[in-house]
Parts: C-alpha cells; sequence; structure tokens
C-alpha cells in the first residue's frame, strides 16, 4: 500500500506560481511513476504531468507546457509540480496519482493510488 500526501495549493492572481509537493510513502517501488492530475467542478479528472520515477522522463499536457514543470526528489520520495505563469483555466483540485508500472500515462485508471487533492485557485 502507498500513501501519497499533497500540500502547496492556495489561492494566487493570474501570472503568479505556486509549488505543489506530493509525499510518497509505505510500499513504494523503484520503477514507478508519478502524475499530477486536476478536477474541477463538473469535469472529468483530468492528466496534467507525470515523471518516470527511474528514468527521470517527463510528459505534459499540452496547456501546461512551458508553464508547469515536474520533478522529483528520490531521497525524499517527493515529486513537484512547478506552476508558472498561472491562469483561471488552471484553477481546480490538483491530485497526484502513483503508478506501479514504469511507463507513462495519462489515463486516471492507470493510476492505483491517489492522494487527498490539494486546491489551486488562480483569480484573474
Amino acid at each position: 500500500h502507498v500513501q501519497l500526501v499533497e500540500s502547496g495549493g492556495g489561492l494566487v492572481q493570474a501570472g503568479g506560481s505556486l509549488r505543489l509537493f506530493c509525499a510518497a510513502s509505505g510500499r513504494t517501488f523503484s520503477s514507478y511513476v508519478m502524475g499530477w492530475f486536476r478536477q474541477s467542478p463538473g469535469k472529468d479528472r483530468e492528466f496534467v504531468a507525470a515523471i518516470s520515477w527511474s528514468t527521470g522522463s517527463t510528459y505534459y499536457t499540452d496547456s501546461v507546457k512551458g508553464r508547469f514543470t515536474i520533478s522529483r526528489d528520490n531521497a525524499k520520495n517527493t515529486v513537484y509540480l512547478q506552476m508558472n505563469s498561472l491562469k483561471p483555466d488552471d484553477t481546480a483540485v490538483y491530485y497526484c496519482g502513483y503508478r506501479y508500472y514504469s511507463g507513462i500515462s495519462v489515463y486516471t485508471s492507470n493510476y492505483d493510488y491517489w492522494g487527498q487533492g490539494t486546491q489551486v485557485t488562480v483569480s484573474s
């Protein structure tokens, strides 16, 4: 079993920045993927970014490329999402997901564990 704890959300003005954190604990393995997803009211949870723990390779959804950066700290089992140039459309609850397999996936069904979510609100 894996536990994920997110933090770092908040209220920011458009054009501002936030950094999200997700700490993993429990039975983690050397080859897995951690991803960030987000969900707005009335919408499905959507993929934002993911990182392969073993290779460090990353993948982003088009709408955040060039603005968001996903990174990891192996020693702390923590994944980060640096969000710059935030827009009101980025407003959502952001969730961290853990996938046991090494291939990056954009589908929520391919992630095995989820954190509780952290609210990000971008005002115009």
